[in-house]
């Protein structure tokens, strides 16, 4: 569970891990420019960490949000047609949960010091709008059993050091999330 630092906030996140893959399935309640909002979410990723399949939606308006990927950088909506603005997306993020940053961490399993550029599929909530955005994970360093790394998002200039336990879970996302349960 993670809490919302700088409003009020609150998150559940289940995680399935099988040999066929990981599924995370989360839901948020928030504020988010004065407006209230109960996200549900679920991604599907294979074994490897790459997403294939993202489902939101807002439970207080009913509106979703489903896509799905190849894992290899094509995106496809809920009628299967090809959404080409997301070409060259391997991770999703979604705003309203740290969950997401984990997902390129695991799948890049980067070495101390090491940097990656990527672009993501950038949902944003409570919008539900998704547009591909630029960011940067660098590993800065072991902390514990866990590490920090370094999070650029590219087009607002945006940096944060993020703190994540020995599976890529945030424990501490500076201003934004700290987890307050974990079992």
């Amino acid at each position: 569970m993670w809490s919302h630092v700088e409003t009020p906030g609150m998150e559940h996140l289940r995680i399935d891990l099988t040999p066929r893959g990981i599924v995370a399935d989360g839901i948020v309640l928030g504020v988010e420019s004065g407006l209230c909002f109960r996200l549900r979410y679920e991604v599907r990723c294979d074994p490897r960490w790459r997403v294939r399949q993202v489902e939101a939606g807002l439970m207080n308006d009913g509106r979703n949000l489903k896509l799905s990927s190849d894992g290899e950088g094509r995106w496809f909506d809920e009628a299967g047609g090809a959404v080409a603005a997301l070409d060259g997306c391997l991770d999703v993020d979604i705003t309203a949960t740290p969950f997401t940053n984990t997902l390129p961490i695991r799948r890049l399993a980067m070495k101390q010091g090491e940097a990656a550029d990527i672009k993501v599929a950038y949902i944003t909530i409570p919008e539900l709008r998704v547009v591909p955005d630029e960011q940067r994970y660098t590993f800065v360093g072991a902390d514990g059993a866990g590490g920090r790394y370094e999070f650029v998002q590219k087009s607002s200039g945006f940096t944060a050091v993020i703190r994540v336990d020995e599976d890529g879970l945030v424990e501490e996302y500076p201003e934004l999330f700290t987890r307050v349960w974990a079992g």
